[in-house]
């Protein structure tokens, strides 16, 4: 992709995403992800009414009239966004692919966190750790993450999303809004999720396509793997294939879900050609 043509999408996603968060989430995610606790902020006359824990006893003696202490909201927080760039996400088979869903989606929510301060970093993970944007805020340091969600050429085709997380675990020792965008393909990492989870407020986002759900009967097909590369010829006129694989499939999708929800995780599922918007706003009213 040249530098004019990745310029040009940069600023369509900007403009599309830029409007959902401006009019639609900036509030619901001011509400549903709250500052990290109370910092004093002054101390002024008690009135009726006010609490008497948080009076001042040393301005109350000095003055010789209660005063209390007037604290507000810590609100600076951190969102990580933890993006699968393996072979399986540029499969699509509706309007976009699914690694183009996880970039607008990812800028939806790094424009959002940017309206309250909030401070955005970026993760992009393979089988490996492919890149790692430590967080920062501002207008420019969100559209550097979405140039490299468009253009990133990851390593490896391959998926490990307890990688990820450990990566996650190491690189972030205060608590973070996480947001997992993958298709979850994978395995092997609900111990990893578990601990991540203890720390950081997690949030797994599987976006995958309808045509992924079940193989239908074509008679014998070339098909190749996104995340090996290797081509198989298969017979999907067989029940049994398709029996197969659409067992495979749910299988993942369950264990992603238990996975998640096990470790007090949150879960939004979005489909290629669903609407992410009411997916994402539905998610945060829920948890408001």
């Amino acid at each position: 992709m040249d530098t004019k043509e990745l310029l040009k999408k940069v600023r369509k996603i900007e403009i599309k995403t830029r409007r959902l968060s401006d009019h639609i989430f900036g509030g619901e995610y001011h509400s549903t992800f709250k500052g990290r606790g109370m910092t004093f902020s002054e101390v002024r006359q008690y009135q009726f009414g006010d609490d008497v824990r948080n009076i001042d006893w040393n301005v109350t003696a000095r003055y010789s009239e209660p005063y209390i202490k007037v604290f507000e909201e810590e609100r600076e927080l951190t969102m990580m966004l933890v993006a699968d760039v393996s072979g399986s996400e540029f499969f699509g088979t509706d309007q976009q692919f699914k690694s183009e869903i996880v970039t607008e989606i990812a800028a939806t929510l790094a424009f959002s966190a940017t309206q309250n301060k909030d401070k955005i970093g970026l993760i992009l993970f393979s089988d490996g750790i492919e890149l790692y944007i430590p967080p920062k805020k501002g207008k420019s340091h969100v559209l550097r993450i979405i140039r490299e969600l468009l253009e990133f050429e990851p390593k490896s085709k391959k998926t490990d999303v307890a990688q990820a997380l450990k990566f996650l675990s190491r690189v972030m020792k205060k608590k973070a809004i996480v947001f997992v965008l993958s298709d979850f393909i994978a395995e092997e990492y609900r111990d990893t999720l578990k601990i991540a989870a203890k720390r950081h407020d997690i949030t797994g986002i599987r976006i995958y396509d309808r045509h992924e759900e079940a193989i239908p009967s074509l008679g014998v097909v070339q098909m190749e793997d996104e995340e090996t590369g290797e081509l198989l010829l298969v017979n999907t006129g067989s029940k049994k294939v398709r029996d197969n694989y659409s067992k495979f499939y749910q299988d993942k999708v369950n264990y992603y879900r238990e996975s998640f929800t096990r470790s007090g995780a949150g879960v939004i599922d979005v489909r290629t050609d669903d609407s992410y918007v009411k997916k994402l706003l539905g998610y945060f009213k829920r948890r408001g």
